[in-house]
């Protein structure tokens, strides 16, 4: 069992109780799906809300980042209610993976606005590096499975990537009154990383599915 498998197994545990309560009162995997969007909509425009209005206040990042990641939990409810409740659809699948791309979309959107609004040029050019890398870690896994081809290779798939970014939010905000470093690099080293990786991971599944195709 991988790290991953291991931390979604911990996961489930803990929300088991809550799905089930989901399920008995009729709530449905899309009513969740959307009420996680719509958190990720909202941490956006508090991102770009502190860009225009309060640039300097650190904070509002942190609360940002904290939306992202309770929002991150209603990504993994969706599913689980639709498997324990027996409300699974072909067109939920399809539901949750749009928006899973919006969210992220504007989530980095929120991001690249901040700091290209505070003087961080070299950090939104970062951040768009890293949307390009997220955009075509999906495309090409969704690509690969229209042609039957598994393609979950990779190091930097959508939990990893919405934690990074949450956490480095988070801890932007809690670090705003250092004086000995500047805080927003918390921010920009896990963005960093997922401009690198994501994008690596997407050549990693063209390369996988080009081999999967030559057997």
């Amino acid at each position: 069992m991988n790290y991953r498998d291991f931390l979604q197994k911990v996961i489930y545990w803990v929300i088991n109780p809550l799905v089930k309560a989901m399920v008995r009162i009729g709530i449905t995997p899309n009513i969740i799906t959307t009420t996680g969007f719509l958190l990720n909509v909202a941490a956006a425009v508090l991102m770009v809300y502190a860009a225009l209005n309060h640039p300097s206040d650190l904070s509002y990042l942190g609360w940002a980042g904290g939306i992202i990641l309770f929002a991150g939990l209603f990504d993994m409810m969706d599913g689980r209610v639709a498997r324990v409740g027996g409300m699974s659809s072909t067109f939920g699948a399809l539901y949750d993976s749009v928006l899973d791309r919006y969210s992220e979309l504007v989530t980095l959107f929120g991001i690249s606005v901040w700091l290209s609004n505070t003087g961080y040029v070299w950090g939104s050019i970062i951040t768009y590096a890293a949307l390009i890398g997220s955009i075509m870690v999906s495309y090409v896994r969704a690509r690969a499975e229209g042609l039957d081809i598994e393609c979950k290779v990779g190091l930097m798939q959508r939990p990893e990537r919405v934690v990074l970014t949450a956490v480095g939010l988070i801890f932007t905000g809690v670090f705003a009154g250092a004086t000995s470093f500047d805080p927003v690099l918390i921010l920009l080293v896990p963005l960093f990383l997922i401009a690198v990786l994501a994008n690596l991971t997407a050549f990693w599944r063209i390369i996988h599915c080009y081999r999967q195709l030559k057997k």
